[in-house]
């Protein structure tokens, strides 16, 4: 078996579901995680099936609307929380949550980010 070293250099933002760039079905390891990261509904739509860079834009887009979402939701839940009746003690666990989001997906951004930058420089013109 011969194995074929890469030199593409990944940063610690690569996802861990997602093969070395250059190595052996990687593409297709990026496009089955970058699937789950947009809606299913755009898993049927053949140009993101085909285009694995154009599916990651979508998921670059996707993702950084949910941090949107979810920094709207932290700042506003001080404020908009009590008036639905919660007890403190949800409403601070809420926060937390919240904030937990917003770096979870602001990790989630960049690994995608990295994923669409290896996906173009090994397609180049494409």
């Amino acid at each position: 078996m011969i194995m074929t070293l890469t030199t593409t250099r990944i940063s610690s933002d690569w996802p861990c579901q997602v093969k070395t760039p250059g190595s052996y079905d990687w593409e297709r390891s990026a496009a089955k995680w970058l699937r789950e990261l947009v809606p299913a509904r755009y898993a049927s739509y053949p140009a993101l099936l085909r285009h694995p860079v154009l599916l990651a834009r979508h998921a670059q887009i996707q993702v950084q609307n949910e941090v949107r979402v979810a920094r709207t939701a932290l700042q506003t839940a001080r404020a908009d929380l009590p008036r639905l009746g919660l007890p403190e003690s949800v409403i601070e666990h809420t926060i937390k949550m919240y904030a937990a989001e917003v770096m979870q997906l602001q990790h989630i951004a960049r690994s995608v980010r990295a994923v669409t930058q290896a996906l173009v420089d090994q397609n180049p013109g494409r």
